[in-house]
């Protein structure tokens, strides 16, 4: 494997959180922030050369969330300001990455459960195709409908051909970069790393995801994380 670079956008407001929290640094194992448990997942990689954080725009991190410990004392960790929109956090991020870096993953620091065989296929995919992203069947029927509901069906939307995507999303840095660059939309409608490639037209590959991937944004997605890990009983793998 290539050594490759993470991005780990990390500026949102946490609103469906609720309570003001901040869902990244609420604890998930042993008093660990959730933040920590993801950085951790990359970390321990030798593979990765570099770790970008893109947080929110003057927030102080070491300082205000000491429980990150270890993860901040890495060499690899970096700090960038993030922004407004996901798309706009990563393409701040981007510009810490060094040129000479050739593989970038983007991947949601929500999401602490990522496990190694998840990093290591969707790595191989994005290797031999230019650019994968993990991805699950989507389960429930899928019903069409226009405006806020109740609102009336349109359809049933056939959910053989859908999937449900996760991250790490991977690519080359020069393409991600170039996306960003030809990208004819505001950043803000732009909603993952997957979408703007498409619209670069890089072929962007599915790989099996892993239900246990989830990304945490509710207090009932942060107990379901904690379930998954026993309660401090060990991590992903």
């Amino acid at each position: 494997m290539p050594r490759f670079a993470v991005i780990l956008p990390a500026a949102g407001a946490s609103t469906r959180f609720g309570a003001g929290a901040n869902k990244l640094f609420e604890p998930l194992f042993n008093d660990i922030p959730v933040i920590a448990v993801t950085l951790g997942r990359f970390l321990s990689r030798d593979d990765v050369g570099l770790v970008v954080v893109a947080t929110t725009p003057g927030a102080d991190w070491p300082v205000h969330f000491p429980t990150l410990g270890k993860a901040l004392a890495d060499p690899r960790v970096r700090r960038c300001d993030g922004g407004p929109s996901r798309a706009q956090s990563v393409r701040n991020a981007l510009a810490y990455v060094p040129k000479d870096v050739e593989w970038v993953a983007v991947h949601d620091a929500a999401r602490p459960l990522v496990s190694q065989g998840l990093i290591d296929r969707t790595l191989e995919a994005a290797l031999q195709h230019g650019a994968a992203i993990p991805a699950v069947p989507i389960v429930p029927t899928v019903k069409q409908a226009d405006g806020p509901l109740p609102a009336r069906v349109q359809r049933t939307v056939p959910r053989h051909t859908l999937w449900g995507v996760q991250t790490p999303q991977v690519t080359r840095r020069a393409t991600l970069e170039a996306a960003y660059a030809a990208c004819k939309v505001p950043l803000e409608q732009v909603t993952d790393e997957g979408q703007l490639l498409e619209m670069f037209g890089q072929e962007v590959w599915l790989v099996e995801g892993d239900g246990r991937n989830l990304k945490i944004t509710t207090p009932d997605d942060l107990r379901v994380a904690r379930a998954l890990l026993g309660h401090g009983g060990g991590g992903a793998t």
